[in-house]
């Protein structure tokens, strides 16, 4: 542990950076399966296997809490932001939410994998003193709609901590 300690104060970094860019693997409710998330050098990667979820197309949006304890998931609060008020959307001009993920796509028997890359997040920020959630909806999100796109229902949910 000494040597590790040294090692990473040579190199310049502290035992709680480096703790801080580990990846984080959480087990979703209300779904099957996981998300892991991976500190990228200009954001993070979502690594995402489900199932349990209706074919077709999934909201898929980073939340601003941490807590998935009530059955609707509602206690993970809206989407992650920086600035108010939130807009949202990807294919919206005027958007300025952070939380937005392209939808996730389940197959005919009920199952998904994706990974996603964004840069509107850090590893840092998802691990605030509530941390965040990410929340799989039960619609697609057509990327334009407020507040969410039309997508739904919060179906699965995990917290990244």
């Amino acid at each position: 542990m000494v040597r590790t300690i040294a090692l990473l104060t040579a190199l310049g970094l502290t035992t709680s950076a480096a703790l801080a860019q580990a990846p984080v693997t959480a087990p979703f409710k209300g779904i099957s399966g996981t998300v892991t998330v991976t500190p990228a050098p200009k954001g993070v990667l979502i690594h995402i296997e489900a199932s349990g979820l209706t074919p077709g197309w999934h909201g898929a949006h980073i939340h601003e809490k941490g807590d998935c304890s009530d059955a609707a998931f509602k206690l993970a609060g809206g989407h992650v932001h920086s600035v108010t008020p939130i807009v949202h959307g990807l294919l919206n001009p005027a958007a300025n939410d952070s939380g937005d993920l392209p939808n996730l796509y389940v197959a005919a028997d009920g199952t998904a994998k994706a990974e996603y890359f964004t840069a509107a997040v850090t590893m840092q920020g998802l691990q605030d003193a509530d941390g965040s959630a990410l929340v799989v909806h039960a619609k697609p999100d057509d990327y334009t709609s407020q507040p969410i796109g039309g997508a739904g229902d919060r179906v699965g949910c995990a917290v990244i901590r």
